[in-house]
């Protein structure tokens, strides 16, 4: 790799764009504002513009130090994870496994798709649950081994990610027993007729719900919208309303809350997706989560 530029330089920068001056920025790091100032100078010199530029009595970033700033939040961004990436390999002999998980996933489904990795010797998992585009900024930083999702990452020329198919499952109506009879009597029409709890925008499911609702005529009375399929769930056991969730879900949605089964959602699936950053998974816990064709030799 081509070291052209010092990277202790572009920290200098860093500070002095992040503190918005160089005085404050050599309080910060314990140096003279003329070792500061030299050393930003010799970051454009290489870099062959300037990156900061005189404003009344400060300086502020020209559109070149915009672009370098953005560069340098990644990097160091990224350097601070290095302490406890090293650590870790260090002390412990743990598989380590760091998985995003897009808020619009359902939790139950999110255990599910991960269970052929549950059992592996000294196995680290590490879940973080955020928004689908943050997690995949995370992936591309390299923050994350792999994204679980219920969409494909869009298309985007800045972040080189690749999404694998893990399946899909079809889509059912759960009720509490305060709403069951109601709703399973003349089912599908019966779901105007009782209030209905759907998933939020953030589900790409939600999309394929309206419109299924709206091909078999059903006005829909609304009671509660829910960014978190688990949230959604408790409301739904709780009698608030009837409720869609991934048809996989039944025996424990019905054992382990008590729900009822009104009937199938047809026509209606919710698509799982991993997302990696190689075409061809690398993380070897990664590719067993994918699903293996049926006539795949060893």
């Amino acid at each position: 790799m081509s070291m052209s530029f010092s990277y202790r330089h572009l920290y200098y920068f860093w500070a002095v764009a992040k503190e918005g001056g160089l005085t404050r920025a050599a309080e910060r790091l314990g140096l003279s504002v003329q070792t500061v100032s030299a050393q930003v100078r010799e970051l454009e010199q290489t870099l062959g513009a300037a990156l900061l530029k005189p404003a009344g009595r400060g300086l502020v970033l020209t559109d070149a130090g915009h672009a370098a700033l953005e560069v340098a939040e990644q990097v160091f961004a990224l350097g601070e994870t290095l302490p406890e990436r090293v650590r870790d390999a260090s002390t412990a002999p743990a598989v380590r496994l760091a998985v995003g998980i897009s808020d619009g996933l359902p939790k139950l489904v999110v255990q599910r798709l991960l269970q052929p990795i549950i059992d592996t010797p000294h196995l680290r998992l590490l879940c973080h649950e955020d928004e689908f585009d943050d997690l995949l900024g995370d992936l591309a930083l390299h923050r994350l081994d792999v994204v679980l999702a219920d969409r494909p990452a869009p298309p985007n020329p800045n972040l080189r990610v690749y999404s694998h198919a893990l399946g899909s499952s079809p889509m059912a109506w759960f009720a509490a027993p305060r709403w069951a009879g109601e709703a399973r009597r003349n089912f599908p029409a019966s779901l105007a007729d009782v209030p209905l709890l759907l998933p939020t925008d953030h589900a790409a499911v939600r999309v394929r719900l309206d419109q299924w609702l709206e091909r078999h005529g059903i006005r829909a009375r609304v009671a509660g919208e829910f960014e978190d399929s688990a949230l959604l769930a408790t409301f739904g056991a709780a009698g608030m309303g009837v409720f869609p969730a991934a048809a996989l879900m039944t025996d424990k949605l019905v054992e382990r809350d008590g729900l009822v089964h009104v009937g199938d959602c047809t026509g209606v699936e919710e698509a799982f997706y991993a997302v990696g950053t190689d075409k061809k998974i690398a993380h070897p816990l990664v590719r067993r989560l994918l699903p293996q064709p049926a006539d795949a030799k060893g």
